[in-house]
């Protein structure tokens, strides 16, 4: 393997990470651009959408510099080159429909297998828990200072109602009355969605692991069982009377 080669497979991998979160910010970009949210949610909108497309450019770009055969490299990630060109921020107003093609970034999850075998770990399952909490204190905070004109809910009201929220209880004593409190809200319950799907995942995989694990061979077992037993014999057989 060439030192080129080996560069681009490293920059490939560095970039697993960063085109994940992007894509899972596809769908809360679209919802926000959609709404009927003011400033300075529609600003976050387009900092997103500009954000997202930067990402997947930047690893467009960096393999093509990396990649000994360029036209290779193109050839077999046509996905990659159409989400770089059918989905940048800056289309007119008139290509309106033409947007929908930023859904297909959305397709870049589908080559997060070895990532995915990576999450379901024990420390990819750490991983996620400590970004969980993160998101249920920085949430919580977050949701009680855009409640606040709405509500009186200090930090911990709104730290209550993520954990409500995350855990799928939803007593409903604390509701968001705001769009920017729907917008955290609906990122909490992605968080609590995908926090508990990871765990049922790895719990799932142990749990076929062990089931498809290979059992003894009771017979081989036997059969040295009754060879040393013939040995046996045979040493008490030669032993002098």
């Amino acid at each position: 393997m060439s030192v080129v080669s080996t560069r681009a497979d490293k920059a490939e991998k560095r970039f697993e990470w960063p085109l994940i979160v992007a894509a899972v910010l596809v769908i809360p970009t679209i919802a926000l651009e959609q709404s009927t949210v003011s400033e300075p949610w529609d600003a976050l909108a387009s900092v997103l959408n500009w954000g997202i497309w930067l990402v997947f450019t930047a690893e467009l770009v960096t393999m093509l510099w990396l990649t000994p055969n360029r036209w290779r490299y193109l050839r077999d990630h046509p996905l990659d080159v159409a989400i770089v060109l059918l989905t940048p921020p800056f289309l007119p107003a008139s290509m309106q429909a033409a947007r929908v093609f930023r859904l297909l970034r959305l397709l870049r999850l589908l080559k997060t297998a070895a990532l995915l075998r990576r999450l379901l770990s024990v420390e990819g399952i750490r991983d996620a828990a400590v970004l969980a909490v993160v998101i249920v204190i920085a949430g919580g905070t977050a949701f009680a200072a855009v409640e606040s004109p709405e509500q009186r809910l200090s930090s911990w009201d709104g730290i209550w109602w993520a954990v409500t929220t995350v855990t799928t209880v939803g007593y409903g004593d604390i509701t968001p009355m705001t769009d920017a409190g729907r917008v955290i809200g609906m990122t909490v319950m992605l968080v609590g969605i995908g926090f508990v799907a990871l765990v049922t995942g790895a719990a799932a995989e142990r749990f076929i692991k062990g089931a498809a694990a290979p059992k003894p061979d009771l017979e081989r077992q036997l059969a040295e069982v009754n060879e040393r037993l013939a040995n046996l014999e045979r040493l008490l057989e030669r032993r002098p009377t």
